[in-house]
C-alpha cells in the first residue's frame, strides 16, 4: 500500500510539473494537440498506480516525452503558420453581415441547439442581433452585435476619464503579497499605518488590496 501511495504523489507531482510546462489553459481553450497530450498523459500515469508491477520509469518517460513534444509542437506552431493550420486548424466563420452560413455549421456538426446555446454564453439570446460570429480552434464562439444592439461606452457617451490600473492584492489569507508591493512601490511601513488604523494584524487579514492612488480595500478574517 505504501509504494501506490509514494508511486501517485510522484507521478502526481509529475502531472502538475508537465501540465504547468504545457502552459495555463482550462479544458475549454485546450487545441486539438493539447487536448490529445492531456488525455493521452492521464491515462499513461494510471498504470503505474494501479499496478506496482509496473516499473515507475515506464510512466515517467512517456509523460515526459509527450510534455516535451507539446510544447515543441507550441513552438514549431509560433514559427510556422502551416504548422499551426495543420495542428490547430482555422477559425470558422458562421454568421458574417448578419447571416447564418448553414453550410459552415453542417461541416462542423455544429447543431441549431448547440449554436443558441453558444450565443446566449455570450449573453445574446436573440440571433438576430448578431452581425458576426466565428468558431474560433478551440471551439469557443466569438460574437460581434449588430451596431443598435451592442453595449454603450464612455466613449459614445462622450464622458472624460483617465485609464487606471486595477487594484492590486497586497494581502491574501494573512500573508503579504511582496510582488503586488513593489510594483506599487509601497513600504512595509505603510501597510503597518493602515492596519494600526484599522486596528488589525497581517494576520488576521483576509484579503487586502490598494490601486495606484493608494486607496485601499481590507477584509479581516473571519
Amino acid at each position: 500500500m505504501s509504494v501506490v501511495f509514494i508511486r501517485a504523489i510522484i507521478l502526481y507531482t509529475l502531472l502538475i510539473f508537465s501540465v504547468r510546462l504545457m502552459g495555463k489553459r482550462q479544458i475549454g481553450e485546450l487545441q486539438p494537440s493539447e487536448l490529445a497530450v492531456t488525455i493521452l498523459i492521464s491515462n499513461i500515469a494510471t498504470l503505474p498506480v494501479e499496478d506496482t508491477g509496473i516499473p515507475l520509469l515506464t510512466g515517467i518517460v512517456p509523460i515526459i516525452t509527450l510534455a516535451s513534444l507539446d510544447v515543441l509542437m507550441s513552438w514549431l506552431s509560433i514559427k510556422s503558420r502551416t504548422v499551426r493550420r495543420l495542428s490547430c486548424g482555422v477559425p470558422v466563420i458562421i454568421i458574417r453581415d448578419g447571416k447564418l452560413d448553414q453550410k459552415q455549421m453542417k461541416a462542423l456538426r455544429l447543431t441549431v441547439d448547440d449554436l443558441i446555446a453558444a450565443l446566449r454564453g455570450q449573453n445574446v439570446f436573440d440571433i438576430s442581433e448578431v452581425q458576426f460570429a466565428v468558431v474560433e480552434t478551440t471551439g469557443n464562439l466569438s460574437v460581434y452585435q449588430k451596431f443598435q444592439y451592442r453595449n454603450t461606452t464612455n466613449e459614445d457617451m462622450s464622458l472624460k476619464g483617465t485609464s487606471k490600473n486595477p487594484p492590486e492584492v497586497i494581502i491574501a489569507d494573512g500573508e503579504l503579497i511582496r510582488g503586488s508591493m513593489e510594483r506599487l512601490s509601497l513600504a512595509e511601513e505603510w501597510i503597518e499605518n493602515i492596519l494600526k488604523k484599522e486596528k488589525t494584524a497581517v494576520k488576521d487579514v483576509f484579503l487586502m488590496t490598494v490601486d495606484d492612488d493608494r486607496n485601499y480595500s481590507l477584509i479581516e478574517k473571519e
